[in-house]
């Protein structure tokens, strides 16, 4: 497996060694003796599987008590992920990161505890598989609004407006938001 530096530098991107030949692929997305090597998360609590249409656009989120990372995949279609860091104790608070994830590029991103998560579809659909390291506390979720000037966050929507969850779309200001210390 390749690592890729992001913008951020702990966020990962990660490139698998694909076996290919006529009849398909094989490819493996993770092995915990491999992660270890890499000074990655080895313990997940749970896999989620999300598929949404074009220009929907989930994010910004984050937990704010039991904070996830997320080893995140796109296995049909594909997405602009993006991640930001909300550290206030960060050189990097407020700035983002994104990179494409697609079922042609195989790639996957590691985004560790302490960063929101987003993405945009850029295909007719797009199915996002993430593993978590921490459980969904709905109590403890909170959204960075997507849009937000003082992170600008380059969404490649050429000029469509993006579908989003009431929950998104109220989203709070990065200067409003509750973040990590």
């Amino acid at each position: 497996m390749r690592v890729i530096e992001s913008a951020l530098p702990e966020v990962k991107i990660l490139e698998p060694r694909v076996f290919g030949d006529d009849r398909g692929f094989f490819l493996e997305s993770w092995n915990r003796r491999l992660f270890a090597e890499l000074d990655l998360p080895t313990e997940f609590a749970q896999d989620n599987h999300s598929r949404s249409q074009r220009h929907v656009l989930r994010g910004l989120h984050y937990q704010l008590r039991q904070p996830q990372g997320k080893l995140v995949r796109v296995v049909r279609g594909a997405v602009f992920d993006v991640a930001v860091d909300l550290r206030r104790s960060s050189s990097n608070f407020g700035r983002w990161a994104g990179f494409e994830l697609s079922e042609e590029n195989k790639r996957m991103a590691w985004i560790p505890p302490g960063f929101a998560h987003g993405f945009l579809v850029l295909s007719e659909s797009a199915d996002f598989l993430y593993k978590a390291t921490e459980f969904y506390a709905p109590e403890h979720e909170r959204s960075v609004l997507w849009n937000d000037p003082a992170i600008g966050i380059a969404w490649p929507l050429a000029g469509a407006e993006p579908l989003l969850s009431g929950k998104d779309r109220a989203g709070l200001p990065l200067a409003e938001a509750e973040v990590y210390s």
